[in-house]
C-alpha cells in the first residue's frame, strides 16, 4: 500500500543528506573502535577520572572492560543518539510539512494516489532512512572491531542493543513525523520535533550527573533505552524496547490518520 513511484523519489532526493550523516558518524565510530585497548583506554579513564560530571552526562562513565561494553559506553550514550536524532528531525520534515509549506503537496494529492498511500509512504521512507543509517554505523563497527580486534565483539548481544536503538529512533521517528503531519508550516513541524528530541537528550544527560538530578530520567523516553541492560541480559531492558517500538509505532500511525483529515491549505 505504497507509492513505489514517490518512495524512490524521496529516496533520491534525501540519499545526500543520508550520505552526510554516515561520513560523521563514520569519522567517530571508527575512531571510538581504534581507541580500545590498554593504551587510549587508560588515557580515556583518566580523562573520565578528571572531568567526571561531563562523562557522566554523556553516559561515558564506568565503561567497562570488554570491547562491547567500551564501544556501547563510548558510543551509544549519546552519539548515536544526537546524531541520527538530528538526521530524522530533518528528514521526517522533508517528508510531509515542507511540501505543505512550500505549495507542493497539491501536486502530489493531484496524483491517483489517495492521501493514506502517500502518508504510508512517506513513513516508510523516513522508517527506511532510520534503518540504513543504524545497519550501515553497525556494520561499520563490526569490521573495524573484526580488523582490529578480531573475536573481541560478541557479536550476538551487539546486534540487540543495535535493534534496540533502532526502536528508539523509531520512537523519535514518530514524534517528528507526528508533528510533521500536523502542522502545516516548517517552523511549527521543526520546532515541536525537535524540541522534544533535543530536550530528551539534554535531560537524559542531566539527570545522569550527580544522584540530584536522578529523578529527571523519568520524564525522558530515552530512559528506555538501556544498552547497557541489554548487555547484562536484563528482561527489563527488553520490554522497554518493545515499548519505544509501539510508542513509535503508534504515533506514525497518529500521523497518517491526521494527514488523511487535514486541512492542507497554509
Amino acid at each position: 500500500m505504497i507509492s513505489g513511484t514517490l518512495f524512490k523519489r524521496e529516496i533520491r532526493a534525501n540519499y545526500i543528506l543520508l550520505i552526510i550523516f554516515m561520513g560523521v558518524l563514520t569519522m567517530y565510530s571508527a575512531m571510538i573502535v581504534a581507541m580500545y585497548g590498554p593504551g587510549m583506554g587508560d588515557g580515556l579513564k583518566s580523562m573520565a577520572e578528571s572531568m567526571p560530571e561531563i562523562f557522566a552526562a554523556a553516559g561515558m562513565l564506568n565503561v567497562g572492560t570488554t570491547l562491547l561494553e567500551f564501544v556501547v559506553g563510548y558510543l551509544y550514550g549519546i552519539l548515536l543518539v544526537a546524531f541520527p536524532g538530528v538526521f530524522i528531525i530533518i528528514l521526517a520534515n522533508r517528508l510531509v510539512a515542507r511540501y505543505v509549506d512550500q505549495g507542493s503537496m497539491a501536486y502530489l494529492l493531484a496524483t491517483p494516489n489517495k492521501r493514506t498511500k502517500i502518508a504510508v509512504t512517506q513513513a516508510l521512507a523516513m522508517a527506511a532512512g532510520i534503518f540504513v543509517l543504524i545497519a550501515y554505523v553497525a556494520v561499520l563497527i563490526i569490521v573495524v572491531s573484526q580488523i582490529m580486534f578480531p573475536g573481541e565483539l560478541d557479536m550476538g548481544k551487539f546486534l540487540l542493543v543495535n535493534v534496540a536503538l533502532f526502536g528508539m529512533h523509531l520512537f523519535f521517528g514518530g514524534v517528528c513525523f507526528l508533528a510533521s503531519c500536523l502542522f502545516n508550516e516548517s517552523r511549527l513541524s521543526y520546532g515541536t520535533g525537535a524540541g522534544i528530541v533535543i530536550a530528551s537528550i539534554l535531560i537524559q544527560m542531566i539527570s545522569q550527573v550527580g544522584d540530584k538530578f536522578e529523578n529527571l530520567k523519568y520524564i525522558t523516553p530515552l530512559t528506555l533505552f538501556d544498552p547497557r541492560g541489554i548487555i547484562a541480559g536484563d528482561t527489563g531492558a527488553l520490554v522497554q524496547c518493545v515499548i519505544l517500538y509501539a510508542a513509535g509505532l503508534v504515533m506514525i500511525a497518529a500521523g497518517i490518520v491526521i494527514f488523511k483529515r487535514k486541512d492542507m491549505s497554509v
